[in-house]
């Protein structure tokens, strides 16, 4: 029986290297999975999922008006798809989270979304709120602050390294911009 999963976390977890491996178990299987990666994500080439360790993989791309439900029935109109891996799933919108509803509950295929739980801010994404409220089942990916405690914050950085505490939701970036911390530890950085 096919399901939706919502493997989630703070930055560097490993959730892009966790969908390249079970895209990976699922083509050794001969099995044919489709990944799909947002548009606006472009740091590792465009139509691309990279992990930091160097896995990389070519992705099909969704933006705000991409009904994915329709995508995926096509694609599995030319050749059946086993599975469907969605990166940076937070940038997912209420409308596409369901369409990933109906390619499961419809298609009979599972989908693995991959995505951050909140923003800098600690505010639920979008698509990260419809995938908690939704998905069959939630899956933790568990990254560490530099204190050794589990890290479930994010705290954006301006250039010089200090946490800032406005700006829009959504600005790419890597360890450049973003690090990972215990809930303790992003308090503190904020000042709250």
């Amino acid at each position: 029986m096919a399901q939706m999963y919502f493997y989630y976390s703070a930055m560097n977890a490993g959730k892009s290297t966790t969908l390249l491996q079970s895209s990976f178990n699922y083509q050794e299987r001969g099995m044919t999975p489709v990944i799909f990666t947002a548009a606006l994500d472009d740091r590792y080439g465009v139509g691309k999922v990279s992990s930091r360790i160097g896995l990389q993989s070519d992705a099909q791309l969704f933006n705000a008006e991409t009904d994915l439900y329709r995508e995926i029935s096509n694609l599995n109109g030319v050749e059946t798809r086993h599975c469907v891996l969605v990166d940076e799933s937070q940038f997912l919108s209420r409308q596409q989270v369901y369409q990933l509803t109906e390619v499961v509950d419809k298609l009979r295929i599972p989908v693995l979304c991959y995505g951050l739980r909140t923003d800098f801010l600690g505010e639920l994404f979008e698509g990260s709120k419809y995938l908690l409220s939704w998905a069959d089942k939630l899956v933790e990916l568990k990254t560490i602050c530099h204190c050794g405690r589990k890290a479930n914050m994010v705290i954006r950085t301006d250039e010089n390294g200090v946490a800032i505490a406005e700006g829009d939701q959504v600005s790419i970036g890597g360890n450049d911009k973003y690090v990972s911390v215990c809930r303790q530890h992003y308090k503190e950085a904020l000042g709250r």
